[in-house]
């Protein structure tokens, strides 16, 4: 289907699925918006769901200050074993657990976890490495060696826990890896770490409520379809 190009300024919340990553969400809705400049708030690993703010036009002026945003994920994490992705999709590097802690030496690491910390990203990340992305280096079998930077993580609370598999609520700021928290925990706890699944419910003000479905993007948008600039 071949949609006419229009001029669409302003943002559209999507619901990214399973299996996509931020930039293929990108692209249908820019093809959905007659082919318009789109960008995004904010990265989801394809193994992630949830919010992704897109913006059109004009409004990709708006992508830095978005990003800033407060974000709220839901994480499941594997306290089984660790990974060399960090999540459910990589290699399991087993351990050895004699007995799987307590909900209250959860809670402890938890804390530990939280406020303005150092965080090493994944060695599977986009971050930059001499030049080149880290998952990059990393597939090609190098030793990837990342340094930790200053993250915020205003909040983390322990909803659910059934070993081996403890569910979070995360809240936090801009460049926060919830990979990195899963295996953190791990550490912390003397066992595995690492993300079983990932939904990021809301992005500063906007939330899974304001979301569409990817299939919405199946037909074309109009300027009454998004949120305008001066909302933001």
């Amino acid at each position: 289907m071949r949609y006419r190009t229009h001029n669409l300024d302003g943002v559209i919340v999507v619901d990214k699925p399973l299996g996509l990553s931020s930039m293929d969400v990108v692209r249908r809705v820019r093809r959905a918006a007659g082919h318009a400049k789109t960008g995004h708030a904010g990265t989801l690993d394809p193994l992630a769901t949830g919010v992704v703010i897109c913006c059109l036009g004009k409004a990709t002026k708006c992508i830095n200050a978005l990003m800033d945003g407060v974000k709220i994920y839901e994480a499941e994490v594997d306290l089984s074993a660790f990974t060399n992705t960090d999540d459910r999709e990589g290699e399991r590097e087993e351990v050895d657990v004699m007995e799987p802690p307590e909900e209250a030496a959860i809670q402890a690491s938890l804390e530990q976890l939280t406020g303005d910390i150092e965080q090493v990203p994944p060695r599977y990340s986009a971050v930059h490495v001499n030049g080149q992305r880290a998952y990059k280096l990393a597939r090609q079998g190098e030793d990837v060696e990342l340094q930790p930077r200053r993250v915020v993580v205003h909040a983390i609370e322990l909803q659910h826990y059934a070993w081996p598999l403890a569910k979070l609520k995360v809240t936090c700021g801009k460049g926060v890896y919830i990979r990195s928290l899963a295996r953190d925990l791990g550490k912390l706890l003397g066992v595995g770490g690492h993300l079983a699944s990932l939904r990021r419910t809301a992005v500063g003000r906007f939330t899974l409520e304001h979301a569409h479905a990817i299939a919405r993007f199946e037909q074309p948008l109009t300027q009454a379809d998004l949120i305008a600039i001066d909302e933001l």
